[in-house]
């Protein structure tokens, strides 16, 4: 039951499930590499969402190249029967899914007026609203936020399609610092001890932070972080010494990426702490969503759009 201790044999359990599934898995792949020789491969379906063992197929078998699209599972079919009848009505194939930024997205002028409806809630939150019109000074300020250790909503564009918070529905923090799972947990997520969180980085910055270098937009593989660096970034580290990254293009998400590089500019570190933007519900998909969940939780920072909403500090 939830309300229920973890013990250890619930660990050994999750363990011992988590081996027997890595077995058959890398028996299937070695087999069929055998098979066709290929060296890329790309995985669909529920089990295609066990990051872990994704992260691991370049070292257990000869595939060199892995592909898991944001929504791996049987939901994410619907994309794959979209394409289809596409390509068989147009004979065109020059679709690539690099991003998953395929969800509604909303102007700034309806945020502004969400801002301007709920006014006095936000006033009566103790919160201020300052708004830019320069892209790098909003990513700056923000950025100055996370160094301080805020918890931050990155709402911007249009919402990630697949399970994933991907830096448009997010909520990103400073993975510098060894309480920010209890902080952002106590705040917002009240997430069980063993969910770690994940490091959204710099695609440029992968090969010196981990040990593997391949591009991973959606978050569904698991690599080792270098163990020189894992003292660096210790709220993204899980207890093996891994991370479910993120990797991060400037020419799919440019507002992201500046937001990251501007946190590099302060820290020297290419990456942020990313969780997804929501407390215990959905993923916030509206600009009032995005609102409500700053509202009534601890949430320090709302960007929404090119506006910042600023919880004011107690005296």
């Amino acid at each position: 039951m939830p309300t229920d201790p973890l013990e250890d044999r619930h660990r050994d359990i999750a363990r011992s499930t988590q081996a027997m599934y890595e077995d058959a898995f890398f028996h299937i792949l070695s087999n069929a590499q055998a098979a066709t020789g290929a060296t890329n491969l790309a995985l669909a379906g529920g089990c295609a969402m066990n990051s872990v063992a994704n992260g691991k197929v370049r070292r257990t078998t000869p595939f060199k190249r892995v592909y898991v699209q944001a929504a791996a599972g049987d939901a994410g079919g619907a994309i794959g029967s979209a394409f289809a009848v596409w390509h068989q009505t147009t004979k065109q194939r020059s679709f690539v899914m690099d991003h998953a930024y395929w969800g509604p997205e909303f102007s700034q002028g309806d945020i502004v007026a969400i801002l301007q409806k709920s006014a006095t809630l936000i006033e009566n939150a103790g919160c201020t609203i300052q708004r830019f019109d320069d892209l790098t000074q909003l990513c700056h300020c923000a950025a100055l936020a996370v160094a301080d250790g805020k918890v931050v909503g990155w709402f911007q564009g249009r919402m990630e399609w697949g399970p994933r918070a991907l830096g448009n529905r997010s909520i990103v923090c400073d993975p510098r610092r060894s309480d920010m799972k209890a902080i952002l947990n106590s705040k917002i997520k009240r997430r069980e001890s063993f969910r770690p969180f994940a490091p959204s980085v710099l695609d440029r910055a992968v090969s010196e932070w981990f040990e593997e270098d391949d591009d991973v937009p959606f978050m569904m593989q698991v690599f080792q972080i270098r163990e020189t660096k894992r003292a660096q970034i210790p709220a993204v580290t899980h207890v093996d010494g891994s991370g479910r990254l993120q990797t991060v293009h400037r020419n799919t998400n440019p507002r992201y990426y500046a937001l990251i590089e501007q946190f590099e500019a302060l820290t020297g570190v290419p990456m942020v702490l990313n969780t997804s933007f929501n407390e215990n519900e959905p993923v916030v998909c509206q600009p009032s969503e995005a609102l409500d969940c700053f509202l009534r939780t601890n949430m320090d920072v709302l960007v929404l759009g090119t506006s910042m909403i600023t919880r004011r500090q107690a005296d």
